[in-house]
């Protein structure tokens, strides 16, 4: 049954980490969520806590049929999808040429297709629908977030798949954004730094305090509530559009 909800958002990856801390703020505020995610227990366990405001579909994002029929299957069921987030992603670390031997291109390739195609595999089909949004009253019709990462900019060894993906993902922000702009809908990109997800946590505590030391302020780790936090004041302020916001502590790797 379609509901009249203010926000109505589908975000991928929504089954944990930056993805779920979204999905639970939107709940809390009274929104609709849409998680698309490939790991079918958590997903549908996610879905039963989220309750009646939560749909959950199996989805691998970097198929174009898949993403197409699961954003026409949320719009079937909320009524509309208002702000779409990517969060699904993978962060391999793996040097171009090691003892082991040469980094291989489908290798590279694997990292690009899951981070970056599968970004713009979502873009594509979530304008697609927006564009028969209502628009509101400055003729907006929706939202796209998209999630980089510092790495985009500061990239480490071991990361020339990932920070390519990454730095994909920053570099069609504006394109995009300019694009869309005449439909009403909006693009922006989120670059994080380091943030406590289910990665974070597999790491040792030595591993961890490495890491965080280097962060100017706060000396902490981001927690995924300050992620969501900063994807709704995004799809709030409408000023934003056409930018990559970082969101380290003023790390720089």
């Amino acid at each position: 049954m379609k509901q009249p909800y203010t926000i109505s958002a589908l975000i991928t990856g929504g089954a944990s980490g930056l993805g779920l801390a979204t999905a639970r703020h939107i709940i809390e505020l009274g929104g609709c969520v849409t998680l698309l995610d490939v790991n079918k227990n958590i997903g549908n366990q996610i879905s039963k806590q989220l309750g009646e405001k939560t749909l959950f579909i199996e989805t691998d994002v970097t198929s174009e049929a898949a993403v197409d029929a699961a954003l026409l299957r949320a719009t079937n069921t909320f009524g509309k999808i208002n702000l779409a987030l990517n969060c699904a992603g993978v962060a391999p670390s793996e040097r171009v040429l090691s003892k082991t031997g040469l980094m291989s291109t489908s290798s590279f390739a694997r990292t690009i297709a899951i981070n970056l195609i599968s970004t713009f595999c979502v873009c594509r089909a979530a304008v697609n629908v927006m564009q028969h949004n209502e628009p509101d009253t400055e003729g907006q019709r929706g939202i796209i977030i998209n999630t980089a990462s510092i790495a985009a900019y500061d990239g480490q060894i071991g990361q020339a798949a990932y920070a390519a993906s990454k730095g994909g993902i920053a570099s069609m922000t504006l394109p995009l954004a300019r694009e869309f702009s005449r439909l009403g809908i909006r693009v922006v990109t989120i670059a994080p730094g380091l943030f406590k997800t289910p990665l974070f946590d597999t790491l040792p505590p030595n591993a961890t305090e490495a890491l965080t030391a280097n962060i100017p302020f706060p000396k902490r780790a981001g927690d995924p509530h300050e992620f969501a936090q900063l994807v709704l004041h995004i799809y709030h302020n409408t000023m934003l559009n056409g930018e990559t916001i970082r969101l380290d502590g003023a790390l720089r790797m």
